[in-house]
């Protein structure tokens, strides 16, 4: 089997080839031929959501596929849109919302809202990214984990973002060593601990990234029973931070339940 961290340098040091090669694959190039044909004939917010395959193609693309049934909630979403800081949007901790209020923008923008470049070609870009990421994930789900990091590390800025979502405190927990069983702790207090031993900055360093990427991705193998060749060298030259022990781990849920 091939490991984690060869699938995932192979996609990502060929990235253009791999996102082209995505592209044309049957299923994507058929929905995306269909949004970019019908997704100016959408001119309210009612034809947007009304057209299930454009609405799910634009709700895939911004990564909120599991959401595509809440047309109520993504109504209240397009109909506040971004403009005013106390919008629906804006008021939700998980920006894909506000992103994709902002693209499809008919609070601003009304039956012009589709026309845009964002809306069109820019939604392809993100569908296919995802779509690549998703079809890396039906082979080795750490490598769908280990690209969606790399695609969101450049907006990561503090602690905060990473607890946000699910999927990038897998990767960091993965990476250094945490106990899944952090995430019961209060937020504050996790938090805290990230900052001891996270340089956020590190993130916008693709050296850097780069090295914290390969770690989660022996790590990756390691924890589901795949420890590879190259394993014992990469945390050799990458020494694990100092994790989370047992005590603090047990100060942490004892504050979370009061004790």
């Amino acid at each position: 089997m091939v490991s984690t961290i060869t699938s995932y340098q192979i996609i990502s040091n060929n990235l253009g080839r791999s996102l082209e090669q995505t592209a044309k694959k049957a299923d994507v190039d058929r929905e995306t031929n269909y949004f970019l044909a019908h997704i100016g004939d959408a001119k309210t917010i009612d034809d947007f959501l009304g057209d299930y395959r454009l609405y799910s193609y634009a709700m895939k693309a911004f990564g909120l596929s599991d959401m595509t049934y809440a047309k109520a909630f993504m109504r209240k979403v397009l109909t506040e849109g971004v403009s005013q800081t106390n919008s629906f949007a804006n008021k939700l901790v998980d920006t894909r919302y506000r992103e994709f209020a902002a693209t499809f923008n008919f609070a601003d923008y009304g039956e012009y809202a589709t026309s845009i470049p964002d809306a069109q070609t820019s939604t392809v870009t993100r569908f296919v990214r995802q779509a690549l990421e998703e079809n890396a994930g039906d082979q080795n789900e750490g490598v769908r984990l280990a690209l969606y990091f790399e695609r969101k590390a450049p907006t990561i800025k503090n602690a905060y973002q990473i607890l946000a979502d699910k999927a990038l405190v897998q990767v960091v927990q993965t990476a250094l060593g945490i106990s899944p069983l952090t995430s019961m702790a209060d937020v504050d207090k996790q938090a805290d601990m990230l900052n001891k031993q996270i340089d956020f900055a590190d993130f916008q360093d693709p050296a850097k990234l780069k090295k914290f990427l390969q770690r989660f991705s022996v790590m990756w193998d390691i924890n589901n029973g795949q420890n590879t060749p190259s394993a014992a060298s990469i945390l050799i030259t990458q020494p694990a931070q100092t994790g989370i022990s047992s005590s603090i781990l047990t100060t942490l849920l004892n504050l979370r339940i009061g004790r």
